[in-house]
């Protein structure tokens, strides 16, 4: 497990108890059985988008080979802490999920779609938005069922603000697997799923759609002092 930075989460006024012991809960999302030595993930080449298949175990493996052509070229691979199935070289977001939701109901494995980032995003300098929740409640809850947009904030809780900006709404903070995000968007709506993605991607930032359901909400909208 990647160790969680204290000092980031007394940023985003969350108690350092309440994310560790979320994060114990949702050890069992994607762990299992997971194998030692495995190479991290190749990234994703400009314009490509990439299905990583959730399948810790050796059985996990054996049972997405099955539903899955022969000509399909698959790798296990180390994303973040995860062990996943790599399948690339999709040219559009709606190939990569459809292959995802074939995936899901052919062999029961959840799926990550994500692309590369045109460039690296820098903070801006201006102040943050100010809160938009009058009450703080601390009491995680599993999203429902839907699409969920995670940003990867590498540490640097002001990249918030600009992440608010880019999605023209609230961010939330949230635990998927064993780390937390930035929840940039929750929907229903796949075609908005997707073009939030796009939209990230092309300001840097690193993206990812998930399953809604495998994410657990720690605060709804993130307030960052100016």
């Amino acid at each position: 497990m990647n160790p969680i930075n204290l000092s980031i989460l007394s940023k985003f006024k969350i108690p350092a108890a309440l994310v560790l012991s979320t994060a114990g809960l949702l050890c069992g999302i994607n762990s299992g059985s997971a194998q030692a030595n495995l190479p991290t993930c190749q990234a994703p080449r400009m314009g490509e988008y990439l299905l990583l298949v959730v399948s810790p175990t050796k059985d996990n493996q054996t049972q997405l080979k099955r539903v899955l052509p022969t000509k399909i070229t698959t790798n296990t691979c180390k994303y973040l802490d995860d062990t996943v199935t790599r399948i690339g070289g999709f040219k559009k977001i709606d190939d990569a999920n459809r292959w995802a939701r074939y995936i899901k109901d052919s062999a029961g494995l959840s799926g990550i779609i994500t692309t590369r980032p045109t460039a690296t995003p820098t903070p801006s300098q201006a102040g943050t938005r100010g809160a938009q929740a009058s009450t703080v409640s601390y009491k995680p809850r599993r999203l429902g069922s839907g699409y969920a947009v995670l940003v990867d904030y590498y540490n640097r809780p002001q990249l918030a603000s600009d992440v608010g900006k880019a999605v023209k709404g609230d961010v939330g903070f949230v635990a998927y697997g064993r780390r937390p995000y930035l929840l940039a968007t929750y929907t229903s709506d796949q075609k908005e799923a997707y073009q939030t993605l796009e939209e990230l991607s092309k300001r840097g930032f690193f993206a990812i759609i998930v399953d809604s359901e495998k994410v657990m909400l720690l605060r709804s909208v993130v307030n960052l002092p100016n």
